[in-house]
């Protein structure tokens, strides 16, 4: 695809402040950082260890809407322009001013600085920051370490072979060309997002810690009567195999429309102990974990050395 340059979003981004609808970076920082009355009330509730947060930065208040009710996993998507990473669903949304380091990076060290060094206050298990590169894979991860390293003091992190827990969990899914720089290092502050085939192989937990994959490449069944027996079967074969190597699951383009479909496959998904329930619907899933997940209320497990 023609690669977007700062030039031509800063073009665009003018316009829409023209427009009257931009705020400035100082005006939407405060927005977002503002706590609710309803924030101050879930303050003290446990954080949600399966709760992820499908392209967060789509909410009004990036990461501070998720962690609010209790997610422990956020998801930004990046592009690498001109030497920055913005945050975007499509080329087409880039703003100058949304970048990964302003929405996400900056407000987890404040918050990880205020809370004594975790994310949620008095919870010492880590959140997890899933980044994933919309294009260019390599070189927007280059970038990306290269910023990581700033904020090394909150995150996890691999050196030789031995991983060091933080407070934030940095992976990397999106475009797989990051795999190659990222398998040639030593030392690093991300891990990375595999997929079913990654299983079994000498890839461990230290270095993908995640196994991801989009429903529909798996199953059929999208909540409507009962769950077919050989796809359940399958659903825990590929839990359980995932967790004897210490990696966890996650599966994305479940469905996600409130409904007793959706409650269905959320079900039969708790049931088999995937680790993560993907949603844009924050409330939703939150309401549904506090009812249904009795053991799951801890922060993200670790990857492992």
């Amino acid at each position: 695809m023609a690669f977007p340059t700062r030039r031509s979003v800063v073009t665009t981004a003018l316009a829409t402040v023209a427009a009257g609808t931009l705020l400035s970076p100082r005006t939407a920082a405060a927005s977002e950082a503002a706590p609710t009355s309803t924030a101050v009330r879930r303050h003290r509730r446990q954080p949600l260890r399966r709760a992820h947060a499908h392209n967060d930065y789509l909410h009004t208040r990036p990461l501070y809407d998720a962690l609010e009710h209790g997610f422990t996993s956020v998801e930004a998507d990046i592009f690498l322009v001109d030497g920055e990473l913005l945050v975007a669903h499509e080329a087409t949304d880039l703003d100058p001013a949304r970048t990964l380091a302003s929405l996400y990076l900056d407000p987890l060290l404040a918050r990880v600085r205020a809370n004594h060094g975790t994310v949620h206050l008095g919870h010492h298990e880590p959140v997890q920051l899933l980044i994933d590169i919309k294009t260019d894979g390599a070189a927007a991860y280059l970038e990306l370490d290269r910023q990581l390293r700033r904020y090394r003091r909150m995150l996890t992190s691999y050196h030789h072979g031995r991983v060091r827990p933080g407070a934030v969990t940095p992976v990397i899914s999106g475009d797989r060309a990051a795999r190659v720089p990222m398998e040639a290092q030593q030392s690093r502050y991300a891990f990375y997002d595999g997929r079913p085939e990654d299983l079994g192989t000498s890839a461990t937990a230290a270095f993908i810690p995640l196994i991801s994959s989009s429903w529909s490449d798996g199953f059929s069944w999208l909540g409507a009567g009962p769950f077919p027996a050989a796809e359940r079967d399958k659903l825990r074969s590929h839990v359980d195999r995932a967790h004897r190597n210490g990696q966890r699951v996650r599966f994305w383009a479940t469905p996600d429309a409130p409904g007793p479909a959706r409650e269905a496959v959320w079900t039969e998904l708790l049931a088999a102990g995937v680790d993560h329930l993907n949603t844009d619907d924050l409330a939703g899933l939150e309401a549904f974990l506090r009812t249904h997940d009795r053991d799951g209320r801890t922060g993200a497990a670790q990857p492992r050395g």
